[in-house]
């Protein structure tokens, strides 16, 4: 078995995200830890409860920090819902969490399995900044981290130049990029390349299950803000390919070694992921950077964890 830590701020890319990780059969989902960002904190939890059930229980959920390092938090609910489940009347409210904040959990659980742990994080990065500022000694015995955030190649889907897990909080971006922890980032370019949903690819992924037709329907606000502001032929689902990568490395079948940095001061780039794609920095190398994937196996993945159940 492998070992996942899901670091998730719960929305209705992330809940299709944690339906493949829960469901794949040579993965121990260890804990998921909740950070404020597409939703606040607690919202996210109930998210990620509620999507836990939809996939059979068993797995932890933690509560983590609620609002970035040194800004006020700007949720992304105007994409997701109010709900972040696409507003379609889920009952997301109610349920209790594990015991334990989420820093707390991150830390032990890779310590616990030094060199086994593969951390995937689909939301801003929050919470595994301030783990690795308490305890710089993770970074090294993390096997993997996947980071949904940034862009190798292209523009942003908040402001021009950033991605929203970024621009959200890149003050901790910042810090976990720096930190020398093993970064394979998936960028917004990989999904609105390789994993946008149309009308008819949806209809046959609701079709397949219960499971299929949950990971559809909660893309319902998803879907109009992909047309409306992104000019997308439906809905794309840029945490999901982030995990196949994470599931599958295969998924990624273009991936390049490059410097990246993460800006910080200028509010016009706020959140850019700078790649040196070129070496014109002379900085070494910190972060794999997927730049090409493989929609077919992102989607035999996608289909085989909706099939699971």
């Amino acid at each position: 078995m492998r070992h996942f830590i899901i670091d998730t701020d719960t929305a209705s890319d992330d809940a299709v995200a944690l339906v493949m990780a829960l469901t794949a059969p040579d993965i121990a989902v260890e804990a998921i830890t909740v950070v404020a960002g597409n939703v606040p904190v607690n919202q996210g939890v109930q998210n990620a409860l509620y999507t836990v059930e939809q996939c059979g229980g068993g797995v932890p959920v933690y509560t983590g920090i609620a609002k970035p390092l040194l800004r006020p938090l700007e949720t992304a609910q105007f994409v997701h819902g109010a709900d972040g489940m696409g507003d379609i009347g889920l009952p997301l409210s109610g349920r209790t969490p594990a015991p334990g904040h989420a820093v707390d959990v991150i830390i032990d659980t890779i310590t616990r399995l030094a060199g086994e742990i593969t951390l995937v994080t689909i939301g801003p990065l929050t919470n595994v900044a301030v783990a690795i500022t308490r305890a710089p000694e993770i970074a090294r015995l993390v096997n993997r981290c996947v980071v949904m955030g940034g862009i190798g190649l292209g523009h942003g889907n908040v402001v021009p130049a950033a991605e929203y897990n970024i621009w959200v909080d890149p003050e901790a971006a910042k810090i976990v990029f720096e930190s020398g922890i093993p970064i394979t980032m998936v960028g917004w370019d990989i999904s609105q390349r390789y994993a946008v949903f149309t009308d008819a690819d949806a209809d046959r992924l609701q079709r397949v299950s219960p499971l299929g037709e949950f990971c559809v329907s909660i893309q319902r606000r998803l879907r109009d803000f992909g047309r409306e502001h992104l000019m997308l032929a439906g809905f794309d689902l840029p945490d999901p390919i982030a995990m196949a990568v994470a599931i599958d490395p295969r998924v990624a079948t273009v991936t390049r070694r490059l410097h990246v940095e993460i800006e910080t001061k200028s509010e016009l780039t706020r959140g850019a992921t700078v790649v040196d794609h070129f070496g014109v920095t002379n900085n070494t190398p910190n972060v794999d950077v997927v730049l090409e994937a493989s929609r077919e196996r992102f989607l035999e993945l996608l289909y085989a964890a909706v099939q699971a159940q």
